[in-house]
């Protein structure tokens, strides 16, 4: 649940420690927050630390699914049924920050997810500020890390500093204009999943893709499956039918979870996962900047 907001294994805003910790960088409406979550056995610990501490606290259960309601979920496919019975305790979690979900999902369409966590890692570093707390303390494991941008923050990058970071003018553009309408992203959450969903795919090049991966985050949309994504159509299919048939059959398999159509995307991948790629991988691009002038 928590692994989902992390952009690749490089996120400074998430990370996870070899004794099981998860730490989390985040705004809310109090101020900045660095938030770390212990797992203690029939319970989770938290602490925070910053402006945004009380907030981001009493965020927790929700962001772990408190507010999430299965009922009504009926696993008819053998599969989701045993995966089901395999994680019954399987719950989506809502962070209520819609921009933080939103402009990394921009830095994410149409690219491999090598260029796109490379971009958001790079981006944060130069321009998220440093995480409240033990993020300045050399000897801490949540040394180093960043705040996502704030809106504000990520408008006034300049185009040229997107590209250096591998990141072309179609994504760049898409993000920056999501972010110049930063208000009224956070306002669709008091808005119904159907609204929410027109409210942002009525954005410049927010489509049906990028809607879901947000509200599947921010919202904790039970509904919002990936659908358009390069990947999970296939895996999907692959799984319930043993063939890779795309998006469209994928839609008909999960109609009849209708309401719940993430939770069947979330169980399949716990399960099943992806199915086994078979031909070349796509290769990353040698034009930008970043890609001319060295690697980090």
């Amino acid at each position: 649940m928590l692994g989902a907001h992390r952009r690749g294994p490089g996120d400074p805003t998430h990370r996870r420690t070899a004794s099981g910790a998860w730490w989390r960088a985040t705004r809310t409406s109090s101020g900045p927050a660095l938030l770390q979550l212990v797992d203690a056995g029939d319970e989770v610990a938290a602490r925070a630390w910053g402006e945004g501490a009380e907030e981001a606290l009493a965020g927790v259960p929700t962001l772990l699914g408190d507010g999430d309601d299965p009922s009504g979920f009926v696993p008819a496919h053998p599969l989701v049924a045993e995966a089901h019975r395999r994680f019954p305790d399987l719950r989506v979690g809502r962070t209520g920050a819609v921009g933080e979900a939103l402009f990394p999902a921009c830095l994410e369409q149409v690219v491999t997810g090598v260029e796109a966590y490379r971009g958001f890692r790079v981006l944060v570093r130069k321009y998220g500020d440093q995480a409240p707390g033990p993020a300045d303390d050399p000897e801490s494991a949540a040394h180093g890390m960043r705040l996502p941008p704030t809106a504000p923050q990520w408008a006034s990058i300049p185009s040229w500093e997107y590209l250096a970071a591998g990141v072309e003018e179609r994504r760049s553009a898409r993000l920056v204009a999501a972010a110049r309408r930063g208000a009224a992203l956070e306002r669709t959450l008091t808005l119904d999943p159907a609204e929410a969903d027109r409210a942002l795919r009525s954005l410049p090049g927010i489509g049906p893709w990028t809607s879901a991966e947000t509200r599947q985050r921010a919202h904790g949309d039970a509904d919002a499956w990936s659908i358009g994504d390069y990947h999970i159509g296939d895996a999907i299919t692959s799984a319930l039918l043993g063939r890779k048939l795309g998006d469209e059959v994928a839609l008909e398999l999960l109609e009849p979870y209708a309401g719940h159509r993430f939770r069947v995307q979330m169980l399949i991948m716990l399960t099943a996962g992806m199915p086994e790629r078979r031909g070349p991988r796509r290769t990353l691009p040698t034009h930008t900047p970043w890609a001319t002038r060295g690697r980090s």
